[in-house]
């Protein structure tokens, strides 16, 4: 905690001094001595673990930087077991070997070993041991600067891109502006457009903010009310006949609003956060005319008066406080809401947790006087209410000029070497191809999308790799599958990660995954999470069901989200159309709060989605070796209209174990197009009974 309330000094020039290249980064050895003491422990920034090798000479441990880069120094934190000659080599292809430094007179301890020489690859070379044991490294630390020092290095900070709209109350033709973007945005689903429209500390008279598509509205101040407009931040659904099911890829972030006639509408359906956000009056969260809409999420924000959710069919809301909650339809679930219904499910609908067992807020761009700085805020645990509705935030201030900022037509190279050097990423608003996945190899992070900034990869590859360290923070931005398959899109660890995260773990915030709609794009599975303790708040994983590129075997993705690290906790978990499952989770002591799906609804026919004996892919389900699993708020719903008489075992899947508990569930047959037979494994009735009627059938508790 105490780390979490340290502000980052000024850095002039983030990119001109030697910076730790090294940690988190890939890393082999020539031996390993037992299970406990892998070869990353020496890079992962822990002085309490180490790698160690056999109990032999000539033992080596080599670093891939990633990309070529100005070596400076190398720093040998010894265990006991140390060296009495070694060399530290230096290669540009990780076979040939050039020597920049050796000695025959290790003393053990912490040694500092200052070198020239470019090079991607490092390696400590045992000549001669100092003891009877193996060679045993607590941390091995390269510094240097990227780009392999004959280059300019990438300057931080830097103008923000003609997509951002930075206001302030003094500038001219503020509605008129918002009113263009929003003609350009309102219906285009699968536009390239993408804009950030972000408000200086002050008030702001007579505003209607329409947010369209891939729009982001937001404060500048490092609390909500800093920046209060009186009017609207609004959103409905005239474009598409009244029905907000579609209204998707859009937030409102940090903002005070003080609405023109007591009330704020915000119809809204997936990928579409509410965040931090102040409302002087109350909400609605459904389209003028209460047209179908499709849930949707709010956290770290006050509504003074209440929210009515009318036509909503699920919604979570975290760490808030409200004024009142006026009904339920199928799926309402709450944690951490100062005032919140009392949990009632299943009739009314309400699933209500006094407090979220951890959270972090999403960080967020702000103004401190005339300077950019990203916020982080701190993790709570056991959390109730808003992160800044009393005294200061608690949190970490970094400032731009630590940042690359990311603008359309940067490529994976330059991020990579941005990232190498040391820098986080701020992407502006626009569409990244990335021919190589995008490897955030160090701890703490930040990679930050403004104006729903969205990454597609070519060629198959992965978009974004996160490496087995502490306190990374995604947000903000869509990965959008590329037409050659993927393996994965976004993966938060490597296989087998097993380091501890659980005091700074990473994050990932308003990060949407979609295959199909803006074309065809393909991948096996969407979002892979292998680090242990990771916190996933607010996902839309969708696998389109409209739009181009959509077809059965065309948009082809089997699974949504898998999970196989320990501790992981979901909050606000939407994951829809997977040919296959849509949720699997591996990992022990993993929890989610609310869950939204819906099945694919193009299967063509019942052998397309038979799994063996069982009929369909559950979606959700938790593997059979998992002993312990505890989920709130979990709803599935059918819509098999290409063969209405398809029929799903189960919507959710799960061991019979006294650890493995479920609470509030339900399924739901849209308009009696295909049926599920049971809610949870055989135990829950039958949606057939319902027809039509979109009745759900309900589970309390499992077991």
């Amino acid at each position: 905690m105490l780390a979490g309330l340290l502000t980052l000094a000024p850095h002039a020039s983030a990119a001109a001094d030697p910076v730790l290249l090294s940690q988190g980064k890939p890393v082999t050895a020539s031996s390993q001595e037992h299970y406990g003491t892998p070869a990353k422990d020496a890079v992962d920034g822990d002085n309490a673990t180490r790698w160690s090798s056999a109990a032999s000479d000539q033992q080596w441990l080599q670093v891939d930087l990633g990309a070529s880069a100005a070596i400076g120094a190398v720093e040998l934190r010894w265990e006991a077991a140390y060296a009495k000659a070694y060399r530290i080599e230096l290669s540009a292809n990780g076979t040939d070997w050039s020597t920049a430094y050796s000695t025959t007179d290790g003393h053990g301890g912490t040694e500092t070993v200052n070198i020239t020489g470019t090079a991607r690859y490092v390696r400590m070379q045992g000549v001669s041991r100092a003891t009877g044991y193996g060679y045993s490294l607590w941390e091995f630390k390269v510094f240097g600067t990227a780009g392999g020092g004959g280059g300019p290095t990438l300057p931080g900070g830097g103008d923000l891109g003609p997509n951002v709209h930075v206001i302030d109350p003094a500038t001219p033709g503020i509605q008129d502006k918002l009113d263009q973007v929003f003609r350009e945005q309102e219906s285009a689903q699968f536009g390239s457009g993408r804009h950030a429209f972000l408000f200086k500390p002050g008030t702001y008279d007579n505003i209607n903010a329409q947010i369209g598509f891939y729009t982001q509205i937001a404060g500048l101040g490092l609390k909500p009310d800093d920046t209060t407009f009186n009017g609207d931040v609004t959103v409905d659904a005239g474009w598409f006949g009244g029905n907000a099911t579609q209204n998707f890829w859009r937030s409102a972030e940090n903002l005070a609003v003080k609405p023109v006639n007591g009330t704020n509408r915000w119809a809204v359906s997936q990928a579409a956060s509410f965040r931090r956000m102040h409302v002087k009056g109350g909400l609605n969260l459904a389209p003028a005319g209460y047209g179908w809409a499709s849930g949707g999420y709010i956290a770290d924000s006050r509504i003074d008066g209440t929210v009515g959710p009318y036509s909503q069919q699920q919604w979570y809301t975290r760490d808030s406080s409200i004024g009142g909650w006026t009904n339920s339809v199928w799926n309402m679930t709450f944690s951490g809401v100062e005032g919140a219904p009392a949990n009632a499910f299943p009739e009314p609908r309400y699933t209500t947790l006094d407090t979220t067992p951890v959270s972090r807020e999403k960080p967020f761009l702000y103004l401190d006087g005339n300077e950019y700085k990203v916020f982080a805020p701190a993790k709570r645990t056991n959390a109730r209410g808003t992160t800044w509705a009393n005294g200061t935030p608690q949190g970490e201030s970094v400032p731009l000029d630590r940042f690359y900022v990311v603008k359309p037509g940067a490529t994976a190279a330059t991020i990579n070497s941005a990232l190498a050097q040391g820098l986080h990423l701020l992407f502006t608003p626009g569409i990244y191809h990335v021919d190589r996945s995008i490897d955030v190899n160090r701890p703490g992070t930040i990679v930050l999308g403004l104006g729903l900034a969205t990454i597609i990869p070519d060629n198959g590859v992965t978009a974004m790799k996160v490496a087995d360290v502490d306190g990374v923070k995604l947000a903000g931005f869509l990965i959008d599958a590329g037409p050659v398959n993927s393996p994965t899109l976004l993966e938060v660890g490597p296989a087998g990660a097993s380091a501890d995260h659980a005091a700074n773990p990473t994050t990932v915030q308003d990060v949407y995954i979609r295959v199909g709609g803006a074309g065809a794009g393909k991948a096996t599975t969407s979002m892979v999470i292998n680090s242990d303790d990771t916190i996933v708040d607010h996902t839309w994983v969708w696998r389109a069901d409209h739009g181009e590129g959509v077809g059965w075997e065309t948009n082809r993705a089997d699974y949504g989200v898998r999970v196989t690290g320990d501790d992981v906790l979901a909050t606000g978990l939407f994951v829809e159309h997977f040919n296959k499952y849509d949720v699997e989770w591996y990992g022990e002591r993993g929890k989610t709060v609310f869950y939204q799906n819906e099945k694919a609804y193009d299967a063509p026919d019942q052998a397309a989605i038979q799994n063996g004996s069982t009929k369909g892919y559950a979606a959700y389900r938790v593997d059979d070796s998992v002993t312990t699993h505890e989920a709130w708020g979990l709803g599935s719903y059918c819509y098999y209209n290409v063969d209405p008489t398809i029929r799903q075992d189960h919507g959710f899947k799960a061991p019979v174990k006294p650890g493995v508990k479920f609470h509030s569930l339900l399924t739901v047959s849209l308009g009696g197009n295909g049926h599920y037979e049971h809610v949870i494994n055989d135990t829950g009735a039958s949606t057939v009974p319902a027809g039509t009627s979109t009745v759900p059938s309900t589970v309390v508790s499992y077991p």
